[in-house]
């Protein structure tokens, strides 16, 4: 199982001036991962993360189990935990 660490962050400059680290992952069952920690998203004041699910096309989505939007105030413990949930995902759990 991917996890937290084996995530690669990129750091991008968005809406002017602010540094965001983004990073995204597509797993083995088709559905990935975005994880971006900046100044606007929820928690990256903070040094937290924020977790949103990709469907097999590569797209946000709000339709699994996992979660109906994107989680916020993530510790990485807390993405690899996540991390796993989706990768366990099959396309008969999506709504």
């Amino acid at each position: 199982m991917k996890t937290f660490d084996d995530l690669v962050f990129v750091d991008e400059v968005m809406y002017g001036d602010k540094v965001w680290s983004r990073s995204y992952m597509i797993f083995d069952n088709g559905y990935g991962v975005s994880v971006i920690r900046g100044p606007h998203s929820y928690g990256g004041q903070k040094g937290l993360y924020e977790l949103a699910v990709l469907d097999t096309d590569g797209f946000i989505t709000y339709e699994t189990p996992v979660t109906s939007d994107v989680i916020g105030f993530l510790k990485p413990e807390d993405v690899t935990k996540h991390m796993i949930e989706i990768q366990q995902l099959t396309t008969e759990q999506t709504k």
